[in-house]
């Protein structure tokens, strides 16, 4: 008798072949993919509590007020992946709101300049982090940490931590206006278009050799040194990206906020957000846009407990033990999938033509030597 076997069941069938619900379905088994379904089974938490949550207005509102630690976790993948820390992310998000108060104003001629000063400052910063870390080889934890308390001590010195006062409002308006009249929900919030634009330019930036190649300096340095890439440059460019994404995250929160102080603690929420995104710290693992969509799982998590009337100060501790638990679950479940000969993903997954990505190719099943080569032949 005959047996007839799907398409898809074939061993050795190109990965596109696959039905796309079992494509799905393996995506979501992985870290990367399960801080998605997060996302879901929270907000319909939240809806069920409160159904006002649900209209698509506050939905809106909600995902322009998350953009900021959204681009800033996405700041920080970069150099997580790559196998380090920044931890002076929010001293920079501070530096950046006190310039804006100080040097912007009341003068609305001076919006651009202040703007291009707030980019300078934040790219020369993570310029030196990388350096220090790389080239004089202090592990980055401590590099960062380091500049974290002197940018802290500095404004404490300069301004007590506060701007001289609001800036002007076409300033402002950058992180708290948006476009108007827009049918359903009223208005597209700025915010939430500079995030949806940074998130498309990193999931392409993570498909290029710059991408693959801070994926492979995590994962195995020496390795990819060996391989001709300069580990120096890539870590040094992440630290940049890094420190000009909290500067992104400042220039917005700076409509929220306007002359208040803020930033400090945003360097733990973006980290927070990195690992519920299923990003390994260590580096080598971790999908870009998963950051980010960890970023919001983590302020919808915030959102459930307030509407279930949790304290606000268990919201410390809330946020240490997710860091706990999505370290030792990702970690676990890369583990696992490396031991059975899975590949790490090295780019955004495309999980319609992409089989190197796709998590259910079986990458175990070993390719046959050549005959006369030296791994064929032993003589």
């Amino acid at each position: 008798m005959t047996t007839t076997t799907r398409p898809d069941e074939r061993p050795g069938l190109p990965a596109h072949s696959r039905s796309f619900g079992a494509r799905l379905a393996a995506g979501a088994a992985t870290p990367g993919g399960a801080v998605y379904v997060l996302v879901l089974v929270l907000l319909v938490s939240i809806i069920i509590s409160n159904p006002n949550f649900g209209e698509p207005g506050a939905l809106i509102r909600f995902a322009g007020r998350t953009a900021p630690i959204a681009i800033a976790a996405m700041g920080q993948y970069y150099v997580i992946v790559s196998g380090e820390f920044d931890l002076s992310m929010g001293a920079v998000v501070t530096t950046q709101v006190v310039i804006a108060g100080n040097m912007a104003g009341d003068d609305s001629s001076q919006v651009v300049p202040v703007l291009v000063l707030m980019l300078v400052v934040g790219a020369l910063i993570g310029l030196v982090n990388g350096l220090v870390t790389t080239l004089l080889r202090v592990p980055s934890f401590i590099v960062t940490l380091g500049t974290m308390l002197a940018l802290f001590g500095f404004l404490r010195y300069r301004a007590g931590v506060a701007p001289a006062g609001n800036p002007v409002d076409e300033f402002r308006e950058i992180g708290r206006g948006g476009i108007q009249d827009v049918p359903v929900v009223e208005v597209i919030p700025y915010p939430l278009i500079i995030v949806v634009v940074l998130a498309t330019l990193a999931a392409f930036s993570m498909r290029r050799p710059f991408g693959r190649s801070l994926v492979a300096t995590g994962d195995n340095p020496d390795a990819a040194r060996l391989g001709g890439t300069s580990v120096w440059w890539v870590k040094t460019r992440a630290f940049m990206i890094s420190s000009l994404s909290a500067t992104v995250a400042g220039i917005i929160l700076v409509g929220y906020a306007g002359g208040r102080a803020v930033g400090q603690g945003y360097e733990f929420s973006a980290i927070t957000a990195v690992v519920v995104g299923g990003v390994v710290l260590g580096g080598g693992r971790g999908w870009v846009l998963s950051a980010a969509a960890g970023a919001y799982a983590l302020e919808l998590l915030f959102v459930l407990l307030t509407v279930l009337h949790v304290p606000s100060t268990w919201r410390d501790s809330v946020q240490g033990l997710i860091i706990i638990v999505a370290v030792a679950a990702s970690a676990r479940v890369w583990q696992v999938g490396r031991r059975g000969g899975a590949p790490p993903p090295t780019t955004e997954p495309d999980p319609i033509n992409d089989p190197i990505n796709d998590p259910t190719t079986d990458s175990a099943t070993p390719t046959p030597p050549t005959p006369g080569t030296h791994q064929g032949e032993h003589r």
